[in-house]
């Protein structure tokens, strides 16, 4: 064994220098020849880090990092204390997930997740691209009035003032709940839930729920909804199988008498009203829009606008979106593109909205029912286009993580619009995709990427794809 290692009472501990970035919110590091993904470190960096996964016969090893002994200059002081590895581990526990950056400064956190989208780019599509990730919201007003990066850590639950510090962002939470009925959120890769006193991450809305202060015993899962507009809250709360309706009183009699508590069967994908309403109130582009229970919502508050206007905007200045037009919004979601695209089109045009969750179409069809020229439809993208074959100008495709997939595209480029604008969540996904536009002879034609997650690993593209020539 070498001297950089040691086995400790917590596993087995290496020192390794700490290599690129890779997809999925670890870089790349090496040990004796075997892969190692680290995670809470920095290219660059030579640290100490806990394996995590380490199986013997495996090709590669997981591991977080535990003490830096060489720094980058971009570290910064972790805004979270329970999602900081090093003081996690030096206390015995995995540090939370869903901060998985929050030791790196917000400018090279976009940095890094540029290097991410240009190597998917260039490894799944062969198309040699490195676009900025674009800050939005505070971080945006921070970049440009050239404020302070990062931000101290919290204690307590107060209020959560973003600053420009990609903070207060997130308008849905999902949290999970210990044996001892507390809230508490999942160390990555693991079921061990880890309970937590704050979620610095999220808006004002969520934190002044004060949930952590509530007997969860009976519930498994616990997802909060607090829309950016201000609008009532909505806890659903997904009971352990054998919860009587006892202890859900007992729990409602401890949340905020203003916000609405629903029950959710998340096998059944059922949602059962306790105290006000099932869904939430959302505001976006100079539209509401009622939101159902677990249904699909951008979870960053200046998300919607973002994406409507970078989408719209791709579609606008390359004339495909004008009065009169024929346009398709698939994986239509509750209607956040189909509005504004029914307003660019008026009256004389059509838009037609496709989504598979029953539920959501539900609330499109709500959304959208003082629109004539909008036609929702609930079923999967693949069945209603081979279904209903027509002629479009542009398609707006916004598909989950998995992407669309090589069928679905090869059904958009048989139905020969004349652009579509692709909005992804997942750079690999996308990147797949794109390559699968270029076997059919599209090109990316526009690209822009979004810092809609600070302090992860995720982002958002919004894409122009039109056929080559």
């Amino acid at each position: 064994m070498s001297p950089d290692t040691q086995t400790t009472s917590t596993g087995l501990e290496l020192v390794v220098d700490v290599g690129p970035v890779a997809h999925g919110g670890h870089c790349v590091a090496r040990h004796e020849g075997r892969v190692v993904f680290v995670r809470h470190g920095i290219p660059g960096e030579r640290v100490r880090v806990r394996l995590t996964d380490a199986e013997e016969k495996a090709k590669f090893w997981r591991a977080d990092v535990v003490e830096v002994l060489d720094a980058s200059p971009d570290r910064v002081p972790h805004f979270w204390r329970s999602a900081d590895s090093a003081g996690s581990w030096a206390h015995g526990r995995p540090p939370v997930g869903g901060a998985e950056l929050g030791h790196v400064s917000l400018q090279r956190q976009r940095r890094l997740k540029s290097e991410v989208l240009a190597e998917q780019l260039r490894r799944l599509a062969a198309v040699e691209l490195s676009p900025d990730v674009e800050a939005v919201g505070q971080a945006a007003k921070a970049d440009g009035a050239g404020l302070a990066d990062g931000a101290g850590q919290t204690d307590g639950a107060g209020k959560a003032d973003d600053g420009g510090a990609g903070l207060a962002w997130r308008t849905r939470a999902s949290f999970g709940v210990t044996q001892s009925g507390r809230l508490g959120m999942h160390a990555h890769r693991s079921d061990q839930v880890i309970p937590v006193q704050e979620m610095p991450l999220a808006v004002d809305g969520i934190n002044a729920l004060r949930l952590w202060d509530v007997d969860l015993q009976g519930i498994e899962r616990v997802e909060v909804a607090a829309p950016a507009n201000g609008s009532r809250p909505l806890v659903l709360l997904a009971p352990a199988p054998g919860t009587r309706a006892k202890r859900l009183n007992s729990i409602l009699a401890q949340l905020p008498a203003d916000v609405s508590v629903a029950s959710y069967d998340p096998l059944k994908n059922e949602t059962l009203q306790l105290r006000g309403r099932t869904w939430v109130q959302e505001s976006a582009a100079g539209h509401d829009y009622r939101v159902t229970g677990a249904g699909f919502w951008q979870i960053h508050r200046d998300a919607p606008e973002t994406l409507v206007g970078a989408v719209t905007g791709f579609l606008h200045e390359g004339g495909f979106l004008e009065p009169g037009a024929a346009v398709a919004d698939l994986y239509a979601g509750a209607g956040l593109f189909t509005a504004p695209l029914a307003d660019a089109v008026g009256e004389t045009g059509s838009v037609l909205s496709v989504e598979g969750a029953p539920g959501t179409s539900r609330d499109a069809r709500k959304n959208l029912h003082g629109s004539p020229q909008v036609e929702i439809v609930q079923g999967k993208v693949e069945r209603v286009l081979r279904q209903r074959p027509r002629q479009f100008d542009a398609l707006i495709l916004d598909p989950p993580r998995a992407g669309a997939g090589k069928a679905v595209v090869s059904q958009l480029i048989a139905s020969s619009p004349r652009a579509i604008a692709y909005v992804s969540c997942d750079p690999s996904s996308f990147a797949r995709d794109i390559g699968y536009f270029q076997e059919g002879g599209w090109q990316l034609a526009g690209l822009r990427a979004f810092d809609l997650y600070p302090h992860t690993h995720h982002l958002e593209t919004v894409a122009l794809l039109t056929p080559r020539g």
